[in-house]
């Protein structure tokens, strides 16, 4: 399923694989300073990238969840649930935007769930009015991903076509 098209009418920050590397860092940190997780927990598919990232850097357990949009009203879906490790666990909860905090919200139900002893949540950009624990980045125009910027398509490679 094709990624739903940035609010072009509100400006686009285009974000490149150098910059997305220090907002992982940067993300890194602030959740160290305040919280020591024990399991990250990227949301797919795009969530998944920093969630990994950050695992890495903190040296912690990565695993994932999925959750996508479809139908005409663009909620989101729950596809995987994340997994029972969870239990009694404090897990932090990675994506990488956050404008509606929909998607958050969703994931951050299906965790609860699982009874974590404790979940906050992290996202690389927040360009919205919901408020995650943690973020690297606030605008207030559309993100394009460094992997959103160039798909192949019948194997070639585009540069951000219209419907990616």
């Amino acid at each position: 399923m094709p990624r739903r098209q940035p609010d072009r009418t509100r400006g686009l920050l285009e974000i490149d694989w150098p910059l997305f590397g220090e907002l992982c860092r940067a993300l890194a940190l602030k959740v160290a300073r305040a919280y020591d997780p024990e399991l990250v927990v990227g949301i797919a598919k795009a969530g998944v990238i920093p969630g990994a990232v950050i695992a890495s850097i903190l040296e912690r357990e990565f695993t994932s969840m999925a959750v996508t949009r479809r139908g005409g009203d663009g909620m989101p879906v729950l596809v995987s649930g994340p997994p029972p490790s969870i239990r009694g666990r404090r897990v932090l909860l990675v994506d990488e935007t956050c404008d509606t905090g929909h998607t958050l919200k969703l994931a951050l139900n299906e965790v609860k769930g699982l009874a974590p002893a404790e979940i906050r949540t992290a996202v690389s950009f927040r360009t919205g009015a919901y408020q995650p624990d943690f973020h690297s980045f606030e605008t207030d125009k559309a993100i394009i991903l460094p992997w959103d910027r160039e798909v192949i398509r019948d194997g070639v490679l585009l540069t951000r076509p219209v419907d990616a």
